[in-house]
């Protein structure tokens, strides 16, 4: 992403707030039929937000992770021993197998490097993926989850608590460094445990995390290069894993540099330009991706019965 792309990037995240953060529902409900389905210029996300289950084919994952579907998700139980899952009302807990199976395998590891029980996983992707109704643009092809920056405690949480609690902000007022009051060796180890895990094509985390990782990880910098700093994402991380064997319309991203991360590239994130964008009069938001922006197995997907 170019430079210019993330100052409107983070232009969006201030606009769209903390959106991974906005309470839920105890009293989901169905949203209405659409009154015409068929239309072209209908935004996908109002038909891909609508799927309440995942679409009954082979597990592959079609296009990019900001424009795509997948096929086959699965739902990651809303309780594990070393996981629990929140926002229940927004049914995002699906994904690809490859996805389920490494929160797993990363949920299990988490207690053995760090202090924390557990995990709380938050948004996924919806039961076939493509565009959402709200927040992300990207968990569209089931291969990104968002892990809150807050241990799973010891009990099993109410429904109200998955759907009111909001995490932990780790990132100071002035969002140049961690807050020293939330943040914890902890969370170094267990943000490295998903980083080194051998699926894991990036960590996304704010800058100021990313600054505290620089700054604590010691000797072994290996894993730093995958962790890269993004906008917003001061309460949780952002885990986007590789596409999977068997899914060959999976566009994967570019490897990240090798180097960690850690010099001036990391140093532009904390300049006034990035802190306090100005607002650009003319930028306006893109238009919402329809049915023709995304690969054609999409349809297939939706209509999969």
């Amino acid at each position: 992403m170019t430079r210019p792309l993330l100052i409107a990037a983070l232009l969006l995240a201030a606009a769209a707030g903390a959106s991974a953060q906005t309470p839920g529902t105890v009293t989901p409900r169905p949203l209405p039929p659409l009154a015409n389905p068929n239309d072209p210029n209908l935004p996908a996300k109002e038909l891909f937000g609508r799927a309440t289950t995942g679409a009954p084919m082979e597990a592959r994952s079609f296009g990019f992770y900001s424009r795509g579907c997948v096929a086959g998700a699965v739902a990651l139980p809303v309780n594990g021993e070393t996981w629990q899952v929140m926002r229940l009302s927004r049914n995002r807990m699906w994904g690809h197998p490859d996805m389920m199976a490494f929160l797993e395998r990363f949920a299990g590891k988490v207690p053995q490097v760090s202090r924390w029980p557990g995990i709380l996983v938050g948004d996924i992707s919806q039961p076939r993926g493509g565009p959402m109704l709200t927040g992300h643009a990207s968990h569209q092809i089931g291969l990104d989850a968002d892990i809150w920056l807050t241990p799973m405690p010891r009990r099993r949480l109410t429904t109200e608590e998955r759907e009111m609690t909001s995490a932990v902000n780790m990132v100071r007022a002035d969002r140049r460094d961690i807050d020293p009051a939330t943040w914890t060796a902890d969370h170094l180890r267990v943000i490295k445990a998903a980083a080194q895990d051998p699926v894991v094509e990036r960590v996304l985390v704010n800058a100021a995390i990313k600054k505290a990782l620089c700054r604590e990880a010691g000797a072994d910098r290996s894993w730093l290069s995958r962790v890269r700093p993004v906008p917003g994402h001061n309460y949780h991380m952002h885990i986007r894993i590789r596409c999977p064997a068997g899914s060959p319309g999976c566009r994967p991203q570019d490897p990240p540099p090798t180097a960690d991360g850690c010099g001036a590239e990391l140093d532009w994130w904390f300049t006034d330009a990035v802190l306090n964008p100005r607002p650009n009069p003319n930028w306006r938001p893109p238009p919402p991706i329809t049915m023709a922006g995304l690969p054609e197995a999409c349809r297939q997907v939706l209509v999969a019965r």
